[in-house]
């Protein structure tokens, strides 16, 4: 299908909800590319961040250190993907103040971030470090206190529905298209 005639297809009636869908591919490239090569042992972070079920913000980019695992891989991408959905949160809260619209007049205003990988979220919500992830929890759990405070919920999403795979690594077509067309509409 071409697409060079689509676009973003608003639709007034969504709920006006920020939402996030964050994913990381582990090592993708480890045997790809040359083993040699540091790079094709990192991982990549993709996530997407949709108001009103519309893309307002997306990234794939290779994470900067390389995870030990596939847990501290997912948390990395949460972790960058959080200090995107912060600021966005905050901007829509303001703008909704100044023009009086909508739910975001509510100080209790929550977005949800959507992950995959139930160790991830485990150690996302989980209020103590545990001797074997504390590495993890010291550097990229800093939004914790926002998930606690609640202004932040995460929720599992199963990986067929994910649709920040789309950004992390090559998919077949039907997986593509199906995540396409959940993301996008068409």
């Amino acid at each position: 299908m071409k697409t060079k005639e689509r676009g973003l297809i608003i639709n007034p009636n969504e709920e006006c909800q920020l939402k996030c869908f964050v994913d990381a591919d582990f090592a993708g490239l480890w045997k790809v590319e040359d083993p040699e090569d540091k790079k094709s042992a990192t991982s990549r972070t993709g996530f997407v961040l949709t108001y009103a079920g519309i893309p307002i913000m997306w990234c794939s980019k290779l994470q900067p250190v390389i995870a030990l695992s596939t847990t501290e891989a997912e948390c990395m991408a949460l972790s960058q993907s959080k200090r995107e959905l912060l600021p966005t949160q905050e901007l829509l809260r303001d703008l909704s103040r100044a023009f009086q619209l909508g739910p975001h007049n509510d100080p209790k205003f929550a977005s949800t971030v959507f992950e995959d990988n139930s160790s991830a979220l485990e150690l996302a919500k989980c209020s103590e470090m545990r001797p074997c992830t504390k590495h993890i929890a010291v550097k990229y759990h800093f939004f914790r206190e926002h998930i606690q405070n609640r202004n932040i919920n995460i929720e599992p999403i199963d990986t067929s529905i994910q649709v920040a795979d789309i950004l992390t690594k090559p998919l077949p077509r039907l997986s593509f298209e199906s995540l396409r067309h959940l993301l996008m509409r068409w």
